[in-house]
C-alpha cells in the first residue's frame, strides 16, 4: 500500500465518517444529544410521548417523596419510647374532666 497516495486520504476520510456516522447513530438510539460536524451538540426535540413519560416520572417521583416521608413518620412512631403510644392515651382519659378544657360543642356566648 502506498502511504503517500490518494487512496490512504480517501481511506482515512471514510474512516472518520463512517465513525461520526456510527457515534451519532448510537447517541440517537440511546437519547443522547447529537454531534454535528463541527462539534456542536443538537438536541433533540421531545414529542408528545416523552413528554407525558416525564410528567408521569415526575408525578411517581413526588408520590415516593411523600410516601418516604410517612415511612419516617412511622418508623419514629414505632422506635421512639417503645410502644407507649396505648399508655400514653389510657394516661389522658384518666385525666380529671377540670383539666380537659372548653367542650367543642359549646357555643360563644354561653358560660359553663
Amino acid at each position: 500500500m502506498n502511504w503517500g497516495g490518494p487512496e490512504f486520504v480517501i481511506a482515512i476520510i471514510a474512516l472518520s465518517t463512517g465513525g461520526w456516522l456510527i457515534n451519532n447513530w448510537i447517541r440517537a438510539r440511546h437519547g443522547y444529544s447529537l454531534e454535528d460536524e463541527w462539534g456542536g451538540k443538537t438536541e433533540r426535540s421531545d414529542t408528545a410521548e416523552t413528554k407525558a413519560l416525564k410528567a408521569e416520572n415526575r408525578q411517581l417521583h413526588d408520590k415516593l417523596d411523600t410516601m418516604q416521608d410517612r415511612m419516617v413518620v412511622l418508623e419514629k412512631i414505632v422506635t421512639d419510647r417503645g410502644y407507649s403510644l396505648h399508655d400514653e392515651i389510657e394516661a389522658l382519659r384518666d385525666k380529671p374532666a377540670s383539666d380537659a378544657g372548653e367542650p367543642l360543642n359549646r357555643k360563644r356566648g354561653e358560660k359553663a
